[in-house]
């Protein structure tokens, strides 16, 4: 069986994107007039071999037969303008997802913010930073945590939940969970997003039970479980593996308010991490905002070496730069104020835009 993926490159930025876009000469990226692109690279995968070429825009017509059919299918999806359907979140612009775990054992930053009060604090200065959505866990996902019983993980979350919306009524609020049970509570409290790193594969009940529920849900890739996803993790092809899951996992989803979530680090070792990040714009062809999060991941210690440091923000913000540079739209980030400054002074110099 051939089988053909689409990804939009070689991008161009702020004014000099939007003349080229009004020349017809490009293309704008989801729907944005100051992100546009003008090529194409055309994958092909036939079994095992993967083969790649890039054409202008303006030469589809010239692909065999089937070839151009679904280029011109991804490309509808690659150009069209995402739809708003998360509170107080415009896909034309970046959006920061500022973590919160509520947990004791979470990779970075386990027992900062499971007190009351300590996430009180922490989401309010979040938010003030520049955090538009907050996504709660009480659950470690680290690579080799254990399963949390979701009566503990309920307990760890449920204050801030409960209250959350009191205050903070025009945020958008996500729970980090793999259960339906917490998905449900979480819904029922004004939870506007639901974000299951196990692509709602471990509690196999939860999408018939979210059916009833109008939510909007983050699909994330992750090979194997938190325990065993970093013991060798394997693919054919990692960037087309995922896009494979990522449309199966889509036709699943009966309400089509979805986020798509490569899941950096979730069961990839370095060079499937710097693949993904480096061809990013891959998953654009499937139709929905993308959500990246790269922060203090491990891949950035794999690169600096001597140059780590605890938070390892500088590589976080490289990082980020370069997926918005791509077009990605959400951003999941510990140090929201850092990572905010670092996108408001990339977008200015980028695009001349205003803030």
């Amino acid at each position: 069986m051939t089988k053909y993926y689409t990804r939009a490159c070689n991008f161009y930025y702020g004014e000099n994107a939007k003349l080229l876009i009004n020349k017809k000469l490009a293309l704008p990226l989801c729907g944005n007039k100051y992100i546009a692109f003008d090529k194409l690279e055309i994958i092909t995968r036939k079994n095992y071999k993967v083969l790649s070429k890039t054409i202008y825009f303006k030469k589809i017509n010239r692909l065999k037969s089937s070839c151009k059919k679904k280029v011109k299918q991804d490309l509808k999806k690659i150009i069209l303008k995402r739809k708003n359907f998360l509170k107080n979140v415009n896909f034309l612009k970046p959006s920061i997802m500022g973590i919160l775990n509520l947990t004791p054992d979470s990779f970075s930053d386990g027992g900062k913010y499971n007190n009351q009060n300590k996430a009180k604090i922490h989401i309010s200065k979040m938010i003030k930073s520049g955090a538009n959505i907050i996504d709660v866990g009480g659950e470690s996902t680290r690579p080799g945590s254990k399963t949390v019983l979701a009566d503990m993980e309920w307990k760890r979350v449920k204050n801030v939940i409960k209250n959350f919306k009191k205050k903070h009524h025009k945020v958008c609020l996500s729970i980090d969970t793999r259960k339906s049970e917490i998905m449900i509570k979480s819904i029922k409290e004004g939870t506007d997003l639901i974000n299951d790193v196990s692509g709602f594969n471990y509690d196999k009940q939860s999408l018939l039970r979210l059916k009833k529920f109008n939510v909007s849900k983050v699909l994330h890739h992750m090979q194997g479980t938190p325990n065993t996803m970093q013991r060798n993790p394997k693919y054919r092809n990692v960037l087309l593996d995922i896009y494979d899951f990522f449309e199966k996992g889509i036709k699943k989803i009966h309400n089509k308010k979805i986020i798509i979530d490569p899941g950096i680090g979730f069961g990839k070792n370095l060079k499937h991490n710097l693949t993904l990040i480096s061809k990013i714009s891959l998953f654009h062809s499937l139709g929905f905002p993308i959500l990246i999060g790269t922060s203090r991941k491990r891949f950035i210690s794999q690169i600096s070496g001597l140059n780590d440091s605890t938070e390892r923000i500088g590589g976080t913000i490289a990082s980020v730069l370069f997926l918005l540079s791509q077009g990605v739209q959400i951003f999941r980030v510990h140090n929201v104020n850092e990572v905010k400054q670092g996108i408001s002074v990339f977008r200015k110099i980028l695009t001349k835009l205003k803030n």
